[in-house]
């Protein structure tokens, strides 16, 4: 009998307890829903279109009779990376496969993609996008350098003049411990704005005298590259260096005029180093 009235008394108490533990489930789902609406974004309202036109030079040499050209591309710069050359990057992808350039690094370090934006040579990939639409972009390929399709210039004279300058350590005498070739601090500061040139031309093709003289002047790009070996401690070539460029064309054609140390991307000062080796030449 007392074992019934035990039992009797458990299912009553777990009939209380069940409306409890059932409304306090409802209400802590009612909080989490709620929890979760409130807190969901809202749809991101659509831009309007920000187009841009970009006015490029096409060549094709596999039409020779047909005559270099200006072709324009729109886009929407909403949906383009800041610089320029994820305009052209995209005009390749979605519109034109047959737009011809040079890219690689995308970070400035490499120099494929130098061009002639807006009228100044620079790297397509440091070239932010003026983002004033109604103003259109002109992209030609590097200035006075024959093209070898669109946007590509042949470099072949330009590596020529740099290998002709020997850009590498030269030297007989072996390092005294045997391990490598140290140098003081003060002397390895001599190489700051010289060694960080990429070879990208565009200070070269900025400038009316390397326009003219091609084919014997070596160019700011080149003779910056030629004085960086000259100031390094470590090399024992500095005369024969000097003495190679010791004639009226390599380096004297160089008249001042500055555009390299203007348009460089980097931000170095060819004009500095042509002058340096002047007086180099002029004191040793």
């Amino acid at each position: 009998m007392a074992t019934t009235r035990a039992l009797a008394r458990l299912a009553t108490r777990q009939a209380a307890v069940r409306p409890a533990t059932s409304v306090f489930s409802r209400g802590l789902a009612s909080v989490v829903s709620e929890s979760k609406t409130s807190t969901t974004p809202d749809p991101a309202p659509s831009k309007e279109p920000k187009t841009k036109t970009f006015h490029i030079y096409r060549w094709n040499p596999d039409e020779p009779s047909s005559k270099p050209r200006m072709q324009s591309y729109t886009l929407d710069l909403n949906k383009t990376g800041p610089m320029m050359l994820d305009a052209l990057i995209r005009i390749k992808n979605e519109t034109d496969p047959t737009l011809t350039f040079r890219r690689s690094c995308r970070e400035g370090i490499c120099g494929s993609c130098a061009m002639n934006i807006d009228g100044v040579n620079t790297l397509a990939c440091l070239c932010r996008i003026p983002t004033d639409t109604t103003k259109e972009s002109r992209i030609y390929p590097l200035p006075h350098m024959y093209v070898v399709k669109d946007l590509v210039p042949d470099m072949t004279q330009f590596y020529k003049q740099y290998r002709s300058v020997k850009p590498y350590l030269q030297r007989d005498t072996p390092a005294p411990d045997g391990r490598e070739y140290r140098q003081s601090k003060a002397d390895r500061k001599k190489l700051d704005g010289l060694y960080e040139c990429i070879l990208c031309a565009c200070c070269s093709t900025s400038c009316p005298s390397y326009w003219w003289n091609q084919e014997e002047y070596l160019g700011p790009a080149v003779l910056l590259q030629s004085y960086r070996w000259i100031a390094d401690s470590r090399d024992e070539r500095k005369p024969e260096r000097l003495d190679a460029l010791n004639n009226s064309m390599s380096v004297y054609r160089c008249h001042t005029i500055l555009n390299c140390s203007r348009t460089c991307p980097k931000g170095l000062n060819p004009a500095l180093a042509i002058a340096e080796i002047k007086k180099n030449m002029a004191f040793t």
